[in-house]
């Protein structure tokens, strides 16, 4: 039991998560607080095993329905709404990792506020053209600006990643011929 214990001790180190007693509540702050995530952050006390098992099936089910989307590719509109499902809960699964302030905190950093932005978007534009307009090619074209906000989103947690991106499509784009 003890290897386990430290093993998710190494786990919270490796996520960031503040290393502390699992029994000690988190202390709430004095004064008025009008932020809905400071309301919210203290109601969140998971121990880290159930923090690592709620994202870890979290993630699981948003993978799947990603994963099983695929099955409905031909039917944009089933495609539409299994895709974008799959990465609202992929993109949950880290809050209960870091937490969901931090995950907000680190989403409108202003490195990511804007890859953060069109992510969101898109997600939203591809859920109203699959429920509202109900029209297979503007769903799948919102499937791909999704798509591609995902991974826009996603390099921007790696250093320089996108960076080296954009060099390499602007070096791709930019041959003469």
């Amino acid at each position: 039991m003890d290897k386990m214990n430290n093993a998710f001790e190494k786990m919270k180190l490796l996520v960031g998560i503040e290393v502390e007693d699992e029994q000690e509540q988190p202390a709430i702050e004095d004064g008025n607080s009008f932020s809905f995530m400071d309301d919210f952050n203290p109601q969140c006390t998971l121990t880290t095993k159930q923090r690592f098992y709620g994202f870890a099936i979290c993630l699981a089910a948003g993978l799947t329905c990603t994963f099983l989307s695929i099955l409905v590719f031909f039917h944009p509109i089933k495609f539409g709404i299994t895709f974008t499902f799959g990465n609202l809960l992929a993109l949950g699964s880290t809050a209960f990792l870091i937490g969901p302030k931090r995950q907000v905190s680190m989403m409108l950093d202003p490195v990511r506020i804007y890859a953060t932005a069109i992510y969101l978007a898109s997600m939203i534009v591809a859920l109203f053209c699959a429920f509202y307009v109900r029209n297979k090619l503007l769903t799948l074209l919102a499937i791909i600006l999704e798509f591609g906000a995902l991974v826009w989103y996603s390099l921007s947690y790696i250093p320089f990643a996108r960076s080296m991106v954009s060099k390499i499509m602007v070096s791709c784009f930019d041959t003469e011929f």
